[in-house]
């Protein structure tokens, strides 16, 4: 089997991977979005194992894949304008997920570059969400018991935090104990 092959099945099985881990919520915000069981994690290991290129590959592939959940969800009954839908489809999930492949921009310098390229990757996503919030969601008033602002970036902020941040930090310790440990480094890395 070619090289090209090898990555390219590689590519599809934590494409597959990531997409059962996304239906997996482990927490459900009320108000929406949703802590996922490292679903992130195949992608981010791809990456940091295959580089940025390849990696940006995988990651748009699963933005494909994550936009047929968002259509499941009912995408296109959230009452969005026309150019509101496109920009939502463009930036909460081609760019957002998209963006995963970056984590192997420091895939050569060990365990903090992993840790560092991990967070970023993750961040980005974080921060694609942020400005959709911003530019198209704006505010729609409570988020928990009763706390509501019109402040539109802190509310951004706090509804995509909620959920992206609990992402990060399970993502990073997901991909820190798989790298760390000796067999699962050399299984993924090769090393």
């Amino acid at each position: 089997m070619s090289q090209k092959t090898k990555l390219l099945a590689e590519g599809a099985a934590m494409v597959a991977l990531a997409t059962v881990l996304s239906f997996i919520r482990v927490i459900q915000m009320p108000w929406g979005g949703s802590v996922t069981l490292l679903s992130m994690l195949p992608i981010v290991i791809f990456s940091i194992k295959n580089g940025v290129k390849n990696g940006l590959m995988a990651s748009f592939a699963f933005s494909l894949i994550q936009f047929g959940q968002g259509v499941m969800d009912g995408l296109f009954g959230w009452g969005l304008t026309p150019a509101s839908l496109v920009a939502c489809i463009v930036i909460d999930y081609i760019l957002a997920f998209t963006v995963l492949g970056f984590a192997g921009a420091f895939k050569n310098k060990g365990m903090s570059g992993w840790i560092t390229g991990t967070v970023i990757a993750i961040a980005l996503r974080l921060l694609m969400h942020f400005i959709s919030g911003v530019v198209i969601w704006h505010s729609f008033g409570e988020l928990w018991g009763g706390f509501a602002t019109e402040n539109t970036i802190l509310y951004s902020l706090l509804y995509n935090g909620a959920y992206m941040i609990p992402e990060i930090i399970f993502t990073t310790i997901g991909a820190v104990v798989l790298l760390k440990a000796p067999q699962t480094k050399k299984l993924i890395l090769g090393e």
